[in-house]
């Protein structure tokens, strides 16, 4: 099985420049040694199973709300049998088209 989840953690009541509770929560995603990539607006990490994948999302919400009494949390899923690599994948696929 492969799953992708990509996901914003959202510190509330924190002011506008949030980016150094946000990195805490990229920090656990890249520890966790799974497939990651971080952009403006999402992190999203690869795993074998959904236990695996949503673990990590529950650490890094955790982190976040240890600096941040409140969180929000946006969270999109690709769940899927077969193996990994679908993120590089999936934008390979685009990129192809777009050749």
């Amino acid at each position: 099985m492969s799953v992708l989840v990509a996901f914003s953690v959202t510190p509330i009541g924190a002011g506008e420049d949030v980016g150094k509770l946000v990195a805490e929560a990229v920090r656990v995603v890249r520890a966790s040694g799974l497939p990651n990539r971080t952009d403006a607006m999402f992190t999203t990490v690869e795993g074998d199973s959904w236990d695996e994948v949503m673990a990590v999302v529950k650490d890094a919400v955790a982190a976040v709300e240890a600096r941040c009494g409140r969180v929000s949390l946006v969270l999109k899923a690709d769940i899927r049998e077969g193996g990994g690599g679908r993120m590089e994948a999936k934008v390979a696929t685009v990129e192809r088209h777009l050749a």
